[in-house]
């Protein structure tokens, strides 16, 4: 008898794990709709492999978290337990002197202690939540970080084109959260989901890939609802290129650097040299005239 109230009618077992009476008695085609699909890998949740194989072995998660049942003592688990949203504790990885891909930034070649948070976004995978807890997750009032685990879930297992769907409506989110393993790195939730939307990595991971056509239609809708953000982003490094004299051009006009004779020109593209006109010897001496000078942008 036991066994079978712990089941849903499908006889999947986390059907109840919300205890929400309707999500167990509601007609089928409001049991359908709550269904979440899963994009990409449906056994690793799209987490890097390492991060994942630190998950599965750690004790918290095969002990401590195995003996959670239920989406609401997840919950609980979370807004005791959780303080950042790295996917690994502070000082436990040891990445000096990898290069390559088994450098830090792509998490790869080295472990350490898998964080909390990361555990516990596994465990709400094992779950299988449905729509209703998903959207319980992001707008629940006691703890930015079970919001904030709420929509790395998203991140991770919603399909792309559904992001911005999901995000839309907490882009401008002024609720603050320290992110960063020990402190000391806060930011607003809004900012957080614009960098889950633009920026593929995450710390010392990767979130999945977006397609290509995907990420340019976000990118227009972001530009297109904070437009002066966009404008930031583009003038924080102005590109530098060579002009048809070999000088160093930026975006800015009119700009001179005197030292060395050295002209700088703002919005001027460099200019193709045709054979006719060009001399034995041109890049060495571009070479020796850009070794000379030193610019500051």
């Amino acid at each position: 008898m036991q066994t079978q109230e712990a089941e849903g009618n499908d006889g999947s077992p986390w059907n109840n794990s919300s205890g929400c009476e309707e999500d167990r008695k509601g007609n089928p085609k409001e049991k359908k709709s709550n269904v979440l699909p899963l994009w990409g890998n449906e056994r690793s949740m799209n987490l890097n492999p390492l991060i994942l194989t630190n998950i599965q072995s750690s004790h918290y998660f095969k002990v401590n978290l195995y003996e959670l049942k239920t989406y609401h003592e997840v919950i609980d688990e979370i807004y005791y337990k959780v303080m950042h949203l790295e996917p690994w504790e502070k000082g436990s990885r040891k990445t000096a002197g990898q290069t390559g891909m088994c450098g830090g930034v792509r998490g790869v070649g080295a472990g350490g202690i898998v964080s909390t948070a990361y555990c516990l976004l596994y465990k709400l995978f094992t779950l299988r939540l449905t729509r209703k807890q998903l959207n319980g997750l992001i707008n629940h009032p006691d703890s930015p970080y079970i919001r904030a685990l709420g929509f790395m879930y998203i991140r991770y297992t919603q399909p792309p084109a559904d992001l911005f769907s999901w995000y839309d409506e907490y882009l401008e989110d002024a609720e603050e959260i320290d992110v960063k393993a020990g402190g000391g790195q806060v930011m607003k939730m809004g900012d957080i989901l614009k960098q889950f939307l633009t920026k593929l990595e995450w710390f010392s991971t990767l979130f999945p890939r977006i397609p290509v056509p995907i990420q340019k239609d976000l990118e227009q809708k972001l530009g297109e609802r904070f437009p002066q953000q966009t404008v930031n982003t583009r003038n924080a490094k102005p590109p530098i290129t060579l002009n048809n004299h070999g000088k160093y051009n930026s975006n800015n006009t009119n700009r001179k650097d005197n030292r060395g004779g050295c002209t700088m020109v703002r919005n001027q593209q460099p200019r193709h040299i045709p054979d006719n006109e060009a001399q034995w010897g041109e890049a060495e001496r571009a070479s020796h005239w850009r070794a000379r000078c030193v610019y500051v942008v």
